[in-house]
């Protein structure tokens, strides 16, 4: 508990600096941060499970030195985490050294009203990454339980590869959205990034499912069961992702309590309807109910936004992508079962019917840019 609290703690601090160097528009050295903490946390964690054990097993390290390893402690992984975390901060001086501390009353209070609902609304969405796995255990028979909960948390790791992707690009396109929100096209600028966007999560939502074959190999085979919650669980995603290109509406207008609003119907629906279908379809009825909830939320965003920050997005342009990607979907994974030659021809006529569309978008973008 010491060294979780002192982990949190850590973290926290870190916070500002990493938000400063969004905002300076530094994404390589925020990447080569956040790597820096990745590796260190693996190479540690390396260390203690595997190398310091093999020193000790052949009499490489001193007796009095070995004394002090306590074997297969769990408490490693959060002694990896905290230095980890401790190298992270050490990184970040440079940043802190340029902040001057100063109290604004007033911009305290602004603060503060804009992130608290933001503050609930992440409550409310790690209710829906991980409430489903907790009510599979509570309303499943004893006897499948377990089983069912872990063909489930195997599947879903297959599907985070978008949820990946969405992360990867809400960390960069948030500090430009408000950079850019004085600018006079910037609506049209938001709207040409959610189209592109859009894009490349139907190609990547595709190209994942057609591809499920080798992908599934990432987990153990006698988890391969569940394959058939991972399209829902990748559009679900998909939604997701959008949603988050969204909500630049409300963060930019500051009225964050839409997004407490709209996180609370998707968290209920997500509780409600998790409820009412984990003891008829188990899993498979999560996995839908996770899709549907993100969808819900995606639809309710775009319609408060067009009504409080309009951005003309080009709804029909990216609903037949999606669509189409959706089509392709269904026919590479139930129709041909899954056959890893057929889903690739599909997805490749996909990127064919793209380039065909957009060869004319792209080279205007190109020369805009020249």
């Amino acid at each position: 508990i010491h060294l979780f609290a002192w982990i949190l703690f850590v973290d926290a601090i870190s916070v500002i600096p990493f938000a400063k160097l969004r905002a300076d528009g530094k994404p390589f050295r925020y990447s080569l941060i956040k790597f820096t903490n990745i590796g260190t946390f693996i190479g540690l964690n390396l260390v203690f499970i595997f190398v310091i054990p093999f020193l000790i097993k052949n009499g490489i390290i001193d007796e009095w030195l070995s004394s002090w390893y306590k074997g297969r402690w769990v408490g490693y992984v959060f002694v990896a985490n905290l230095i980890a975390s401790l190298v992270t901060l050490l990184m970040l001086l440079p940043q802190f050294a340029a902040l001057r501390l100063k109290f604004n009353k007033q911009l305290f209070y602004n603060m503060f009203g804009y992130s608290w609902p933001v503050l609930v609304a992440n409550l409310s969405f790690i209710i829906n990454e991980n409430l489903d796995k907790i009510l599979l255990g509570k309303y499943l028979p004893n006897n499948i339980a377990n089983h069912d909960v872990g063909i489930y948390g195997a599947v879903c790791k297959l599907a985070v590869f978008i949820s990946i992707f969405n992360t990867a690009f809400r960390l960069g396109a948030e500090p430009f959205f408000f950079s850019h929100a004085k600018n006079e096209n910037a609506k049209q600028t938001y709207a040409t990034i959610l189209y592109y966007f859009v894009l490349a999560l139907s190609i990547l939502f595709l190209g994942l499912t057609a591809n499920i074959e080798i992908i599934k190999h990432f987990i153990n085979s006698r988890y391969w069961s569940g394959l058939d919650a991972v399209p829902v669980l990748l559009f679900g995603y998909v939604c997701l992702g959008i949603y988050m290109n969204l909500s630049v509406w409300y963060r930019l207008s500051d009225q964050t309590r839409y997004g407490l609003y709209i996180s609370l119907v998707g968290a209920v629906f997500t509780i409600v309807m998790n409820i009412i279908l984990i003891p008829k379809y188990s899993y498979m009825g999560s996995a839908w109910v996770s899709m549907f909830a993100y969808f819900i939320i995606m639809v309710i965003s775009y319609w408060l936004g067009q009504k409080h920050y309009p951005i003309p997005y080009k709804l029909k342009s990216m609903a037949t992508y999606v669509l189409v990607s959706i089509l392709s979907v269904g026919l590479s994974f139930w129709v041909f079962n899954r056959n890893i030659y057929i889903g690739n021809t599909i997805l490749l006529l996909f990127l064919l019917g793209i380039f065909y569309f957009e060869k004319d978008n792209v080279k205007k973008l190109l020369r805009k840019n020249a």
